[in-house]
């Protein structure tokens, strides 16, 4: 069995937006659809609107990211969730 390694890109409604509850909310749903060990980063865009990028990793059995992506969509203030990276890792 091996570990597939996400990154997903969340984007919050407007630069006022509260990070750190977005935060808060997106490793409850990682961690409930047996996702591990999720890392958060900002990554700047413009006028000060941040995009959050969560990067988490999950067995390779353990099923699809569709129930992640759209639980991550529901949490309030995000206005769009997108897959930005997936890949096996080796070790």
């Amino acid at each position: 069995m091996g570990i597939t390694l996400i990154k997903m890109k969340l984007m919050p409604s407007s630069p006022e937006t509260n990070l750190e509850k977005i935060k808060e909310k997106a490793k409850k749903i990682i961690e409930n659809n047996k996702g591990k060990h999720p890392m958060f980063e900002e990554q700047p865009i413009a006028f000060g609107l941040k995009a959050l990028i969560i990067g988490f990793e999950q067995d390779e059995n353990e099923g699809e990211l569709e129930p992640i992506e759209n639980s991550l969509k529901e949490i309030e203030d995000v206005s769009s969730v997108e897959v930005i990276d997936m890949r096996r890792a080796f070790g």
